[in-house]
This record gives C-alpha cells, sequence and structure tokens, in this order.
C-alpha cells in the first residue's frame, strides 16, 4: 500500500464517512436498515519519512451532524419526516448534548502490501475502548478505512422501539472513504 509521507488531513471536501445500522427483533420488518452520512469530521495522518509503521492518526467527528440517506427494507419507504425523527433519535441515544464529539487516537500501525491495520483508542459517549481499523487502498489515491463500533462497550443503549420489538443492532458498521487526490 503505497501512501506519501507528511501530514495528510481529509473530511467532507475530499472524503465521506457512513454509519451503516441493522435491525432486529420482531418488529424488525417494520424499520429500516439505514445509512447515515457524517457531515462534520476530520482525520489527521502523520506519515514520518521511516513509513507508514511509525504513522500515527487522530480523527474527530462531530456527532451532531449525522444525516440519514438512505433506508432499505422496512414496511415503507423512508420520508423526510421519518429522517428527521431518527436524526433526533440517534442524537438522543448518543446524547450528544453531553458528548458532542466521538475522538480516535492511534496507538499502532501495521503496514502490508495491500492493507494497514490502525489500531487506537475511540472514545465515544463518554467512555473510551480500543479499536482497530482496517484500510485499503480501493484506487490509486483513493482509501477506504472500516471498522464495527459496538455501541455497548461505550455504554450506549441501542434504540427500540415498539417496547423492544424493534431494536438497531449493537454493532454499527463504520466506513470511510478518501480520495488523497482531491
Amino acid at each position: 500500500m503505497a501512501i506519501s509521507t507528511g501530514r495528510l488531513r481529509f473530511g467532507p471536501d475530499n472524503g465521506r464517512m457512513l454509519l451503516r445500522t441493522g435491525r432486529k427483533g420482531v418488529g424488525s420488518t417494520v424499520g429500516h436498515d439505514l445509512t447515515i452520512e457524517v457531515t462534520d469530521w476530520s482525520v489527521e495522518l502523520d506519515v514520518p519519512g521511516t513509513g507508514p509503521a511509525d504513522a500515527t492518526a487522530t480523527a474527530r467527528v462531530e456527532l451532531g451532524s449525522l444525516a440519514v440517506r438512505e433506508g432499505t427494507g422496512g414496511a415503507r419507504p423512508l420520508t423526510d419526516k421519518d429522517r428527521g425523527e431518527i436524526e433526533n433519535n440517534a442524537r438522543r441515544t448518543l446524547d450528544v448534548d453531553r458528548h458532542p464529539t466521538a475522538t480516535f487516537k492511534s496507538s499502532r500501525v501495521v503496514a502490508a502490501d495491500d492493507h494497514a491495520t490502525i489500531s487506537g483508542t475511540l472514545t465515544l459517549h463518554g467512555a473510551a475502548a480500543p479499536i482497530d481499523v482496517e484500510v485499503r487502498e480501493v484506487t490509486p489515491d483513493r482509501y477506504r478505512a472500516t471498522t464495527v463500533v459496538t455501541q455497548s462497550a461505550y455504554g450506549i443503549k441501542p434504540y427500540s422501539a415498539f417496547l423492544g420489538a424493534l431494536k438497531v443492532r449493537d454493532d454499527v458498521e463504520l466506513e470511510i472513504e478518501v480520495d488523497l487526490g482531491r
């Protein structure tokens, strides 16, 4: 995986951060699997001349900037009103008034020919836990980072409705795709 040295910064200007949720429970046919975009985020990657193995990464995610982009499945298509309600429920679930920002700080980078694993600490909802992020080059200058965030590891009770018959899965998939050529 070829990446240049120096300080690289990315965010919404040259990339996209998406969260993907799933549903479970006896009422899951009513709900939707969601794709939610984070519209205010930044990542800084510092790659020294010694190479990617000595790189450090930090990230900031503004949790009030969640925007529902797609809902699949469900009893009916999502409306704009549904999107607004889901965004408000997500902000309440994440307690954005008290914990508006999530942060990541790397502790180790393991680089291989076709991918890298960035290990570090994610601080979310006032709790910190270790997490690994897998990074792959999709095309020249285009990279995709993926991980799974388990809400309960950060003291978050996943959203539920209909007396618990519809629940959001505990694991949320996170994907960041950046274009370093932009």
